[in-house]
């Protein structure tokens, strides 16, 4: 890796020397930093734009603002959360909506290199109808053209990553019915979009709106469909058009989880991940709260349907993403064994937690895979995640862009954690310190100095590296000299 890029990927023996910082991961695995296509970086609950808002003379929800000293609050917290990824492995991620100050600050900061964070891709506000699915952290379009100078506002003044649209009405599960946006005026805003080089990602939930919104130009949607099992139609449609979906089963799984296994927290990644203070109000006031909820039990029965459509669409050729629609590190883990207890093989779900999704992100030139030229994003790991998608727990170090994540530095909520690799970040052989070749051991060290000697020691050099490159070995011999000629080998 150089400049923060790829630069060979090849076997040692036929490795270019270079210089620099050399790690020995001899017997470990090395994965592409993981993706997380579909967060919600977490505010403190006195300031949490997903609460229920109360309403407006027009019935519509009041939109939040927040005093300095609860964005500063916010702020610290969402620092803790980014390094809760960080030290999950998972060194991107979208914001697929969230209060506009907050997130893109948290972006700004990210990309000037004064946080420790995983590259930020953000919405900023969502886009919806007026009185639709969260509209209380939304920029509302109800009219084209009338609307379109809001719209090139917020593109302007936010410079979204992608633009997250909502197509929902709601109606399931225990939510009551809201606006749906209109058709027509969902593909004026995804054209627009485009045209100024924007993406976007659409909430849908049923099988019904997700075909009309891939209709129109979708570029990804942010769910797979929940409300009840898909059509094979629909399976071959995704797996046609190769429009990539966030999974997203955690959102659902974790209401019953905690309730039933909260057990979990206990997990190392969650330690890491959460604060003491944290974990104790999810054990003694969030699960009681969470286990007298219609909507816990009705998202336990429909997230194996979910999960099963998801199964679907693979095995139709379909791109599916890794999402979980929440705030923290260790539930990219969690999305990744809900799709292995679905039957879905590791290696597949090792591709959709990293290439498929920079697709769905749009980045698939930089991201996503260990390849010259993209950039050097990876987690190095003690055990095989193709044999078992856990292992990819199993973290040995992480690296953003070229640069080994000094775990450290890591503001955790979690606090310090105990060091997951050998040695610490300064504790690397430096080449420079080395012998430069092995050709000069051989040279020097033998004090080979004639011709004959030199190509000798050559051959037995070269012998060796292909011995090591493909376990052949080369036969090399020195011809008898002509009368009056040198010796000359082969």
């Amino acid at each position: 890796i150089d400049k923060g890029r790829f630069t060979f990927v090849t076997p040692s023996a036929a490795a270019p020397h270079v210089s620099g910082r050399h790690m020995d991961a001899k017997g470990q695995f090395l994965i592409p930093g993981l993706i997380e296509t579909h967060a919600h970086i977490r505010l403190p609950s006195n300031a949490n734009p997903a609460a229920e808002a109360p309403l407006d003379e027009n019935d519509l929800p009041i939109q939040p603002t927040y005093t300095a000293a609860e964005l500063e609050k916010a702020h610290d917290m969402g620092v803790g959360v980014l390094a809760g990824y960080l030290y999950s492995g998972v060194p991107t991620l979208f914001d697929a909506g969230n209060y506009a100050p907050y997130i893109l600050r948290l972006r700004a900061e990210e990309r000037a290199g004064k946080i420790a964070a995983p590259h930020i891709m953000a919405t900023g506000n969502l886009v919806t109808y007026p009185g639709s699915h969260a509209d209380a952290v939304a920029v509302r379009i109800a009219d084209w053209p009338a609307d379109r100078p809001k719209f090139l506002a917020y593109l302007r003044e936010q410079k979204p990553d992608i633009v997250k649209i909502t197509y929902e009405e709601h109606g399931w599960g225990t939510r009551p019915m809201v606006s749906l946006m209109p058709l027509p005026l969902m593909q004026q805003i995804i054209v627009e979009a485009n045209r100024h080089g924007v993406r976007t990602v659409i909430h849908t939930s049923n099988e019904i709106r997700s075909v009309e919104a891939l209709s129109v130009g979708a570029d990804a949607l942010a769910h797979p469909v929940i409300q009840a099992p898909i059509s094979e139609g629909f399976a071959r449609e995704m797996g046609t058009k190769k429009t990539p979906f966030a999974t997203t089963l955690t959102i659902g799984d974790g209401y019953s989880r905690l309730v039933e296994h909260p057990e979990y927290l206990d997990q190392p990644l969650y330690q890491a991940a959460l604060s003491p203070q944290e974990i104790e109000t999810l054990r003694k006031e969030t699960l009681p709260a969470w286990k007298a909820r219609g909507w816990t039990w009705w998202m336990k029965l429909m997230t194996p349907v979910a999960a099963e459509n998801i199964r679907k669409v693979h095995e139709a050729g379909g791109v599916v993403a890794i999402g979980t629609d929440q705030s923290l590190g260790p539930a990219v883990h969690r999305e990744m064994e809900l799709l292995q207890q679905q039957g879905i093989a590791p290696a597949a779900i090792l591709r959709m937690a990293t290439l498929n999704g920079a697709m769905l992100l749009g980045r698939a030139a930089d991201l996503g895979s260990i390849e010259s030229g993209k950039l050097g994003d990876a987690v190095l790991l003690s055990a095989d995640p193709t044999k078992d998608i856990n292992n990819a727990k199993a973290i040995v170090a992480v690296i953003k862009q070229g640069v080994l994540v000094d775990e450290d530095k890591l503001p955790l909520p979690g606090g310090k954690r105990g060091l997951r690799r050998p040695v610490r970040s300064g504790q690397f052989v430096e080449e420079s310190r080395k012998p430069r070749h092995r050709l000069t051991q051989i040279f020097v060290g033998t004090g080979a100095k004639t011709n004959t000697q030199i190509a000798l020691a050559l051959h037995a050099m070269l012998d060796e590296c292909v011995q090591m490159a493909t376990g052949i070995g080369v036969h090399h011999r020195v011809d008898e000299p002509r009368a009056g000629q040198p010796r000359r080998p082969n």
